[in-house]
């Protein structure tokens, strides 16, 4: 009797092999890490899961982290491949911008790039971070960023009639909907509002400012049923 060949198929594995050099050539993958308000953890386990695709073997590079004050998400920063900033001249102050010309020229496989509704500095080739993004997906170069739901423009008044506020850096509806991979961070409200008092997402006065305004558990709440998990 003949033993089962267990030996992969040649031409399954002619077929993975050309599906993956037509990957390589063709127009990159957009991941969006999603939240319903600052401090949910969206660049955190966007650095948790650059960790471990690095540690896989992936070739990823941090294109660009906001400085944020948060200890924890610094260290994981630090720890990857970083692409310096491009720091812009605006009106006597130095602006720390994403430096879209020194990425395309790195061409990770994942570049991380925070702040996708981000507006960027007078003079730079993009309005928009977004468009950057296009560009490094146009290179073929997969990208994985982070949002609040307030930017998305079809959201925008509905967040500001919440809140009261006016969000000014929105980005299209056709970003979102063209995303590869849509990876909602969340957590309770409670816990952001811990997280909060702890200093964990903004400095002292700040966060004052915040729970006088924005960071209130009703409003918290009532954000995060907009959320694509909750409703």
């Amino acid at each position: 009797m003949q033993e089962n060949d267990t030996r992969p198929d040649p031409e399954v594995l002619l077929a993975r092999l050309k599906e993956e050099e037509q990957e390589e050539g063709g127009r990159g993958k957009l991941r969006i890490y999603l939240g319903y308000a600052a401090g949910v953890g969206k660049t955190y386990t966007m650095l948790q899961a650059a960790h471990e695709a690095a540690d896989s073997g992936e070739d990823v590079a941090a294109g660009y982290i906001e400085p944020h004050v948060r200890r924890d998400t610094q260290k994981m920063a630090e720890k990857l491949e970083t692409i310096p900033p491009l720091m812009v001249s605006y009106r006597g102050t130095m602006l720390r911008e994403f430096d879209l010309d020194a990425a395309l020229k790195r061409h990770p496989r994942i570049c991380l790039v925070d702040e996708l509704a981000h507006t960027n500095a007078p003079g730079l080739r993009h309005v928009k971070r977004y468009q950057d993004i296009e560009e490094l997906l146009d290179a073929g170069i997969h990208v994985w960023t982070t949002v609040n739901i307030q930017h998305l423009e079809s959201l925008n008044d509905i967040v500001g009639s919440i809140t009261g506020i006016t969000v000014r850096e929105k980005f299209p509806d056709s970003v979102f909907d063209h995303a590869d991979q849509v990876k909602v961070v969340d957590i309770e409200p409670e816990e952001l509002l811990i997280r909060l008092s702890e200093g964990k997402i903004y400095k002292k006065e700040q966060a004052e400012r915040a729970v006088n305004h924005f960071f209130t558990r009703e409003k918290l709440a009532a954000l995060r049923d907009r959320a694509p998990a909750h409703g």
